[in-house]
């Protein structure tokens, strides 16, 4: 039996393997990824490399073992992530595995935006498929601000359609320490997870945050969808992502993304990485 990390060198993935690193001989970790120089990082510290790639069902026929622990980390292709992940599920079922863990979105079959519909159809495809599951809901990576902090302090605005709803992000290392502990561990089967930080905050708070830590005056614009969208597109997004995009904020606004039920923080036995402090490293790493 192996502990299976699929996309394992993406930002997630590495963090997982990681994780898992500090608790499991590096014998028992499989990192399943497209690019295997890529991974040469990871083959060094003695996992073991199989290539695949979610696209290509045919490779994946060598991904899993029977009793395998598998993370099937959701594809960045948004749009086709269902046929994607559909070839992964396949596979380990063929396969045996005894767990498939799927970083979803929080809310599973409640989330009602966009972005959430390809996790809750790949939800159902593991329901159908009769695999002992575990669904690891997760909400929002404060990275996902922090990463585009250039263009925030360059124009001294957060710009958003988002009102005045509430975020309860943590940090990619808070799910990625989620993800090791639910396939480490044990009583996770049939569970699913809604995971996210323990506090809820405003962007306005984020832009409070950032004018305290920058000694700047950065303020939280909130603007109509369609204004959004043109920021956006201006910024060199393509239409349909820009579009998703809004459509989180509309559902931020509706506090879709807000929720604090504690499993993150009760899953990795700590509090989640608060706000200011994945802020202060995105500033000092600027």
């Amino acid at each position: 039996m192996s502990i299976v990390v699929t996309g394992a060198t993406g930002a997630l993935g590495r963090l997982v393997v990681d994780t898992l690193l500090t608790t499991v001989p590096a014998g028992e970790v499989v990192a399943v990824v497209r690019d295997k120089e890529k991974a040469a990082a990871l083959s060094a510290r003695g996992v073991e490399l199989r290539i695949a790639d979610y696209s290509r069902p045919e490779t994946l026929a060598g991904a899993f073992r029977s009793g395998d622990r598998v993370l099937l980390i959701s594809g960045s292709e948004v749009g086709r992530r269902v046929a994607q992940h559909a070839a992964v599920i396949d596979a380990a079922k063929a396969a045996g595995v005894a767990q498939l863990a799927y970083t979803g979105i929080l809310g599973g079959p409640d989330a009602d935006f966009t972005l959430a519909d390809e996790h809750r159809a790949t939800e159902q495809l593991i329901l159908d498929s009769g695999l002992p599951y575990t669904f690891l809901r997760n909400g929002w990576y404060t990275e996902n601000y922090t990463a585009n902090l250039a263009p925030v302090l360059a124009h001294h605005a957060v710009v958003a359609n988002a009102g005045d709803g509430r975020i309860a992000s943590a940090s990619r290392a808070d799910y990625a320490a989620a993800a090791a502990a639910v396939l480490t561990g044990d009583g996770h089967l049939k569970t699913a997870y809604e995971l996210s930080g323990d506090t809820a905050w405003s962007l306005a708070e984020y832009a409070a945050l950032l004018s305290e830590l920058t000694g700047e005056e950065i303020a939280y614009q909130n603007v109509p969808a369609a204004a959004h969208q043109e920021v956006l597109v201006g910024a060199g997004l393509p239409e349909g992502f820009a579009a998703i995009l809004v459509d989180v904020d509309e559902a931020i606004g509706r506090d879709r993304l807000a929720g604090t039920s504690g499993d993150l923080a009760r899953l990795i036995g700590r509090p989640t990485t608060p706000l200011a402090e994945t802020v202060r490293a995105a500033l000092s790493a600027a």
